[in-house]
Formats: structure tokens, C-alpha cells, sequence
């Protein structure tokens, strides 16, 4: 690993590369021990006099020759981070042999072996642990790459692009020759060679060619890849239908990998997948895991044109392809779980979908815009680009989008993504192009505007404000909504003195309700527009008035409908005005989000009140408030699920000024327990409404039914029904799936008595041990439950099913652990802080990728109770002040202690 000093890197001091590649020549032999790879790479100088420099770590220099001609010694240097030739002519043809070794390589990047599988990772730097290469986005050159190996040991070969050629050689090896048509940076290259079996299918792309479609396995596991084919047809039909963008090439494959740092890697027609994100039948995946393998499918096919067809410049710009593609994979899902279904179920199906994203963007990126790490989705400077993988480049970044979406409405946005191909297919470029194109639509809709201001969302860090006034006058009954948008220098930005940032352009949705609950017509005044129920307002200045006419009394606000923008609303809600906003408003996302705005205010009393020693107490008027959400026949069940889950820790975190985790988890579960309680009835009746006999099926009705069945039956035994416990029992033994099973082991585990989740739990492995995925989940269950300490972590990672060195098994108990544990992560005592300490720097000598995320566990020690923080940091600084600390880890603990957030 590297562990020289960081060097912060700039945005600003981007220069093009030197030496254009036009053609790669990839020969590999492969072998686990030590592989030899060659690389002949077609040169033209663009710069007069510079010298070829080229990225390389923990590679055996061979030989290097120039026009067919070893090169001198004296021509040349190798250092720990690459190697530099001098006086190169204007064109040549430079060809180098060097050594890598795939079996030793912990890392997970560049060129490795796993379960005796060969697989590459080069997002975003790993190319140049395979060969010495130009590691960067912005050279891009044709590839055609030659594989051999063992036949017996690695009868299949993959590289990118499409199969020209195969041959058996002589001494029981073989090889086979890729050639990707098209341009490509190195970062996605791909190779893949291993003892492997696979599913196929044939499909015809809507200009008529027949492409092949392919997903590939261990061996024994052919019967769990037939949903993440079918998801992967479904991805290529949708970018047909969506955006007209058709499969470039004449085969498209997905590899399963059981040791693999990310969720998956877009490779130029060989994707590199987690096994988690692929693999799925009925006894192993939960609805939660089909929905999540058809979303990273999507995710990664929809790259092949937003990120390899067109790629980023730099790796600044790397929101230009994620943020788009996460936006693009969102709309994919909602449209799936709309499929089939009436206007109205498909409307909520959809917003099932938007409320799902924006509870993942609050619990994920909104902390980290309020932390240390806080950065612009274009960040502006990193040590480490392995850091910068985060929730704001892709969450925040999709939201982004998505305002450009709302902005010029479906049409115009297609508009301006086949506006964005035609400028800059086969280009590496930046954000600033894809909002040009963008622009050129919107101004032909708002003649004399542009996006100018707008484009203030990729160079500010940080989550806007919005407070709003309304003003109502009964005399002329008009209403006056009043925006006022701030948004306070965070993380690099304060150590940077930055005082004053200047406005965004924030699309705000909002409408009116009478006190009745009916929707009103919004007519804004000086305005020629039709009235309508919503009306979206364009806040680009500091503070902008609207008025709205003729309204017959003073409304309630429903405020930010559909999570028009990423920004936190302030609004002095009545209690009264948002039970009426949970019960009638007709924007089902506002519905929900009053719902949750109810439930934080009695969670963060209730909290205030366990720390001061008093019982906590829940309003009669909430509790009818949940019921008539939990009786409501006008919503269906996926969404009710929804509705009437508690809003997560870590968003009601982000409400308290000092954050007590054991204190707020008391009194989230006392809610809980007293929902349980006072419901029961209702619980009940939802459990026996909700089954789903007959065949299982991941389809968002059926899903729907069990999400909601399950978290009432999590209610009930929370709150000790007495026919609770045996119920759970019942659906854990006899369940025919999954998410059936796992819910209730879950429910088991957490509020059900000991010996009864122990009993289970001993079930559940004896069932389960040969399948990686599902023993995951069984370590998962087990690291959140709230009677696990660090004494039981401790006893489960020497376990024989645990491993350190796979991140799936690593996540599955430390990462849960340290992130969603709170009473045992948060021991008064600093065990839990002393435990992180230890899991990082073990991670760090095997993996700082992953050492470096769970690092980020601590980013927010400031803001915890004085003698939680203490400890914190103590064990930020011990983590810190480590000999031979990677460059990874040492980024992220040194800006957790140098800002205070």
C-alpha cells in the first residue's frame, strides 16, 4: 500500500496528457503466483520535449523497447509510483513486459484472484497495478487484448468488446483474443478468467441486430442468475424506449465476484459485479435484494453510454457519470415497479420509489454535507480520488439531475441528453459540458434565462435551507408564500474561510390545502398560466416572493412535493397542520413526509426526556394520526409500509444538537413499543391483510404485502402482543422465502425473547452455512441486534465462517457494528471507539479501500455528547498517529479531526 505523505490535488491544475495512445495491445499470461503482462502501446506526441510518464505500482519491470529496439537504461527511471522514458520521438511504437501478482494482491484493485477466479477492478486508479499506463480518464484508445492460460484451471477468458478469436495451444494452455471497438480510457478495461459457468440469452436491439447477453458464475450457482438476466434485457429495452440509446456492441456480460470493494464496475461490455448484486432465488434474497440486483444492473448497463461512451475528463468530474447514471437507474426502477399496473398504483409505486431515494440520501449524504468530508459533487481538491466514492458525487449528484429534469420537464431533458451525445460521443469532458447542453434546451423555453446560477450545485458543498413565510390576507384573499434559501460554508469550505456562498437555482414544488384537506387552485398573480393543484417556483435569488389569488382562507403549505430539490424546508408546522397533511394532502410524498416530520417531534421528545430521567410519553393525537394511515383503504400496502416506518437514526440525528445515540435509540424504541401497544388491533388486521400465498414472487405488490405484514408483525411483538411471538415463530419455521424468514428472525432477534432468537438464529446458519450471501445476513442480524456488545463482535469474528479479507464478510459485521449499532457501538465505557480503532488499521494493512469507509464511522464526532466525543477522538488520534498508515485512512481521520462540523 502507499503510506507517503498525501498530496492534495487540484482541480485547477488539470493538464491535458502529453502523448496521445491510439491503439493498446494487452498480452497477458496469466498465472496467480506471477503474471506476465505485455503491453504495446501505438504513441503520438502532442507536447514538444515532455517526457512519457507512466502510472505503476507494485509492478517487476521486464523490458521496455521502442521501435522494436530494447531501450537503454540510461533512457529511463522506475520509482515506486511509475516509471518516466526520455526522448521519445514523434511517433513510436513502445512495448513493455512487466510482472504483477494477482494471489497477493489484498487490495482488490488492478489485477487479482478470487476463489481462483481471475478479476480486475481499475476504478478509479488500477490499471497501473496491472501495467505501466497513462492511469487516467482523459486517454482513451482502442484495446485488443490477448488472454492465455491454464485450459483445465481458466477454460473461460474475458476481456472487453466482442470475441475474435480462440485457439488451444500445445502445452495444455489456450488462448483467446477481445477487441473493443471502441475508444476506452484504461480505468475501463476488464479481464476475467476462471472455472466458470453461465446463463444467455439473444435478444434483438430495436435497430434489429442481434446481440448475446451474458451472466457468468461460480459453478453450482447458474440457478441464481436467471432474475439478473431478465433485469439485465429489461435495462437494455428501457434505454431503447427512455432515451433511444441502443447496445453498442454485439454481446453484453456480467461476472459475479465474492470478493469485490464495490457494488459493481461498468467495463466497456464486461461488468465486474458484487455475487451480491447478481445472484437471487426465493430461500436466499429478499425482496430488498431483487430490487437492489436489478437496480445495479441497470445502474451499470446505463453507463455504457453515461460513462464510457461519453467519460469524464477528470476524476473531478466524476458526478458527470455517476450522478446522471444513479438518476437514470432511479427512473429505470420506478418505471419497473410501475409496470402493469393502473395510473393510480403506478403514481404510487413511483413515489414508494422517490420516498426509498430520499431516505437514503438523508441518512447518507446529508450528514456527510454537514461533516468533515463535506464536499461539492464536483469537488474541488482530494488526497485520495478511493475517498471521494461518496454519497454526494452519487446521491446528491442524481439529485442534481433530476432538478435539470424538473427544470425542462421529461421532454426537454431528453432533449438535452441527445444533445449532450451529439456534442461529445467518444469524448472525455466535464459537468460544465453536460449543463451546456442542458441549457441550450432550457433557453428555448425561458427565452433570456440560462443556468448560470444553477450551476453553483456542482461548486457548493453543504445542504441548502429553505425557510418559508406565508402571509395571508383575508381582505384581498391573497396568499404570499415568501423562499429564503442559505446554505452555510461546510467541511473544506470553512477551512478554506469561505464566509458567503452565493444562491442556487432551487426548483421548489408547493401547493395549497383548505382546512378541510382539499387541494386549491394555485393562480399566481401577474400570471396568464391555468390555475393547478401544484405549482413549481424557481428560487435563484436569496429571497423571492410568490402570490397566489383568490384563495378563500388561510391554507396549510404543502411544502417541497416530491423532493423538488435537496434541500431541508423550514416551516413552523402546527401539529394539527401535519396530521391534516398525513391524512388528505394529494402529493403522496408530502403525505409521507408530514407523517415523518410527526413521528420526529415525539422521537425527539421522547429523547429530551430519557435524558433527563423522565418517562417518555407519545400524544394520543399521534397515535390517531398513525392509525388512520395504518386503516387508510385509499393507499395501498408498499406505500403504508413506508408511511409508518419510524424515520432512521441517523436523520434524527441530524436534529439534535448534541446527539445521544443510546438516549435516541431508547426512546425510537419505546415509540415503537407503544405503536405496538396501543395499535395492536389495526397491527393485527394489516398482518392478516397482507399475506401472499402461492408461489413467491419479487413483483412490488407482493413486496408491498410483505413489507407491510412484517413491519406490523415488528410492532406487535415490539410491542409484546401476546400472540406476537408465537406468530413470528410460525412465519420464521414454515416461511417459503427470504424475506419472510428474514423478517421474522430480524423481529426475533431484536424485540423477541433471547432463547427463542438464539434458537433461530442456530437455525438459520445450520441452514444457511453454504451460501455466502445468506451467511452475511446472518452476521448482519447479529451486529445490530441491541445485545450485541463488543464481546460478542469480538467472539463472531473468530467464528470459522468470518474472514477479514472479503469486504461482503467484513461489512456484513464490523462496518454494521460501528454504523447501526448504537448501543453497543456507543458503550459509555469507549469499548465500541476502541473496537473501530483496531478494525480499521487491521483493514489497513489488507485493504485501504475498505478501511478507509469504515473510517468514516467517526466523521461526525464532534457532535456527540462531551463524553462520548472525548473518547472519539481519542481513537481518532490513536487511528491517526499509526505508523505506516495508508494515504486512504490517513485523509479521512485527519479532516475528522481538523474540522469541527
Amino acid at each position: 500500500m502507499r503510506t507517503d505523505s498525501p498530496v492534495t490535488i487540484s482541480r485547477q491544475s488539470y493538464r491535458p496528457y502529453p502523448f496521445e495512445v491510439t491503439a493498446v495491445h494487452l498480452d497477458f499470461d496469466l498465472d496467480p503466483a506471477s503474471t506476465l503482462v505485455t503491453s504495446r502501446l501505438s504513441l503520438h506526441r502532442k507536447e514538444a520535449n515532455a517526457p512519457l510518464v507512466l502510472d505503476g505500482e507494485e509492478l517487476d519491470l521486464v523490458s521496455i523497447k521502442v521501435d522494436g529496439q530494447l531501450l537503454d537504461a540510461s533512457r529511463y527511471e522506475v520509482g515506486e509510483h511509475g516509471l518516466t522514458i526520455h526522448g521519445l520521438g514523434q511517433t513510436v511504437e513502445l512495448e513493455i513486459a512487466n510482472r504483477c501478482s494477482p494471489q497477493a494482491n489484498s487490495t482488490l484493485m488492478g489485477l487479482y484472484v478470487s476463489n481462483g477466479v481471475f478479476f480486475t477492478q481499475c476504478e478509479a486508479e488500477g490499471f497501473r497495478r496491472i501495467t505501466y499506463f497513462p492511469d487516467r480518464p482523459d486517454v482513451m484508445s482502442r484495446f485488443t487484448v490477448t488472454l492465455r492460460a491454464a485450459k483445465a484451471e481458466f477454460p473461460v477468458l474475458l476481456s472487453n468488446g466482442n470475441l475474435i478469436g480462440q485457439t488451444d495451444l500445445p502445452d495444455g494452455r489456450h488462448e483467446a483474443q477481445w477487441e473493443d471497438p471502441f475508444m476506452k480510457p484504461c480505468y475501463l478495461f476488464a479481464l476475467v478468467a476462471g472455472k466458470l459457468t453461465w446463463r444467455e440469452s439473444r435478444v434483438n436491439t430495436q435497430s434489429g441486430r442481434e446481440v448475446l447477453l451474458q451472466v457468468y458464475s461460480d459453478p453450482g450457482n447458474e440457478n441464481k442468475t436467471q432474475f439478473a438476466l431478465e433485469s439485465l434485457e429489461r435495462a437494455l429495452r428501457w434505454d431503447e424506449t427512455r432515451f433511444s440509446l441502443e447496445l453498442d456492441l454485439d454481446r453484453f456480460m456480467i461476472v459475479a465476484a465474492r470478493d469485490f470493494n464495490m457494488g459493481a464496475m461498468e467495463n466497456k461490455g464486461l461488468n465486474v459485479f458484487n455475487a451480491a448484486y447478481v445472484l437471487a432465488d426465493p430461500d436466499s434474497a429478499t425482496d430488498a435484494n431483487y430490487g437492489a440486483i436489478e437496480a445495479v444492473i441497470g445502474h451499470e448497463y446505463f453507463h455504457n453510454w453515461t460513462g464510457n461512451r461519453v467519460t469524464c475528463r477528470d476524476w473531478f468530474q466524476l458526478s458527470l457519470k455517476e450522478g446522471l447514471t444513479v438518476f437514470r437507474d432511479q427512473e429505470f426502477t420506478a418505471d419497473m415497479m410501475a409496470t402493469g399496473l393502473d395510473e393510480t398504483a403506478a403514481a404510487s409505486a413511483r413515489t414508494v420509489k422517490r420516498i426509498d431515494d430520499v431516505v437514503t440520501l438523508r441518512a447518507a449524504q446529508f450528514p456527510e454535507d454537514a461533516g468533515p468530508m463535506a464536499h461539492p459533487i464536483r469537488p474541488e481538491s482530494y488526497q485520495e480520488i478511493g475517498n471521494f466514492y461518496t454519497a454526494t458525487v452519487y446521491e446528491k449528484g442524481s439529485e442534481v439531475i433530476r432538478m435539470q429534469q424538473t427544470l425542462l420537464g421529461p421532454d426537454g431533458f431528453n432533449e438535452g441528453l441527445a444533445e449532450y451525445f451529439r456534442r461529445h460521443d467518444g469524448q472525455a469532458v466535464t459537468c460544465d459540458d453536460f449543463v451546456a447542453a442542458m441549457e441550450s434546451v432550457y433557453q428555448k423555453t425561458h427565452p433570456g434565462r440560462d443556468l448560470s446560477v444553477f450551476r453553483h450545485w456542482y461548486s457548493q458543498a453543504g445542504t441548502p435551507r429553505v425557510k418559508v413565510d406565508m402571509r395571508y390576507d383575508d381582505a384581498t384573499r391573497r396568499c404570499t408564500l415568501r423562499l429564503t434559501q442559505s446554505c452555510a460554508p461546510v467541511g473544506v469550505e470553512r477551512l478554506a474561510g469561505i464566509a458567503v456562498k452565493p444562491p442556487l437555482h432551487i426548483p421548489f414544488s408547493m401547493g395549497l390545502l383548505d382546512a378541510d384537506g382539499k387541494a386549491l387552485p394555485l393562480k399566481l398573480a401577474g400570471s396568464d398560466a391555468a390555475a393547478s393543484d401544484s405549482c413549481l417556483l424557481e428560487l435563484t435569488t436569496e429571497t423571492a416572493e410568490w402570490v397566489f389569488e383568490d384563495i378563500p382562507s388561510r391554507p396549510v403549505p404543502s411544502l417541497l412535493r416530491d423532493f423538488s430539490a435537496p434541500v431541508i424546508v423550514e416551516y413552523d408546522f402546527s401539529d394539527a397542520e401535519l396530521a391534516l397533511l398525513m391524512a388528505h394532502d394529494t402529493n403522496a410524498f408530502a403525505r409521507w413526509e408530514a407523517g415523518q416530520q410527526l413521528a420526529t417531534r415525539q422521537i425527539l421528545a421522547a429523547t429530551d426526556a430519557v435524558r433527563g430521567g423522565q418517562p417518555a410519553s407519545l400524544s394520543d393525537s399521534f397515535v390517531e394520526a398513525w392509525r388512520s394511515v395504518l386503516t387508510a383503504t385509499d393507499l395501498d400496502a408498499a406505500y403504508r409500509a413506508r408511511a409508518l416506518a419510524l424515520p432512521a437514526e441517523k436523520t434524527l440525528a441530524e436534529r439534535m444538537t448534541e446527539v445521544d445515540p443510546i438516549a435516541l435509540a431508547t426512546a425510537r424504541d419505546h415509540l415503537r413499543a407503544e405503536l405496538g401497544r396501543r395499535l395492536a388491533a389495526d397491527w393485527q388486521a394489516a398482518v392478516d391483510a397482507n399475506q401472499t400465498p402461492g408461489e413467491y414472487s419479487p413483483d412490488p405488490i407482493a413486496a408491498g404485502k410483505r413489507a407491510m405484514k412484517n413491519l406490523a408483525l415488528a410492532f406487535l411483538l415490539a410491542g409484546g402482543a401476546p400472540q406476537a411471538e408465537a406468530q413470528v415463530s410460525e412465519q420464521y419455521a414454515s416461511s417459503k422465502n427470504m424475506t419472510d424468514r428474514m423478517a421474522a428472525l430480524s423481529a426475533l432477534v431484536n424485540f423477541g425473547p433471547r432463547e427463542a432468537a438464539n434458537t433461530a438464529l442456530a437455525d438459520f446458519f445450520e441452514r444457511y452455512q453454504s451460501d455466502p450471501l445468506s451467511v452475511d445476513k446472518w452476521f448482519t442480524l447479529q451486529a445490530t441486534s441491541r445485545h450485541t456488545d463488543v464481546e460478542t463482535v469480538n467472539g463472531l469474528m473468530v467464528h470459522p465462517a468470518f474472514t477479514l479479507r472479503n469486504p461482503n464478510r467484513a461489512r456484513s459485521l464490523v462496518f454494521q457494528f460501528c454504523l447501526n449499532n448504537p448501543y453497543g457501538f456507543h458503550r459509555p465505557d469507549g469499548s465500541g471507539y476502541r473496537y473501530w480503532a483496531e478494525q480499521v488499521l487491521a483493514l489497513d494493512r489488507l485493504n485501504p479501500e475498505i478501511s478507509a469507509r469504515l473510517a468514516r464511522a467517526m466523521d461526525r464526532w464532534i457532535r456527540y455528547v462531551p463524553a462520548l466525543s472525548a473518547q472519539m477522538k481519542q481513537a481518532l488520534e490513536d487511528v491517526r498517529n499509526h505508523p505506516g498508515l495508508s494515504r486512504n485512512v490517513t485523509e479521512i481521520v485527519s479532516k475528522a479531526l481538523e474540522i469541527s462540523a
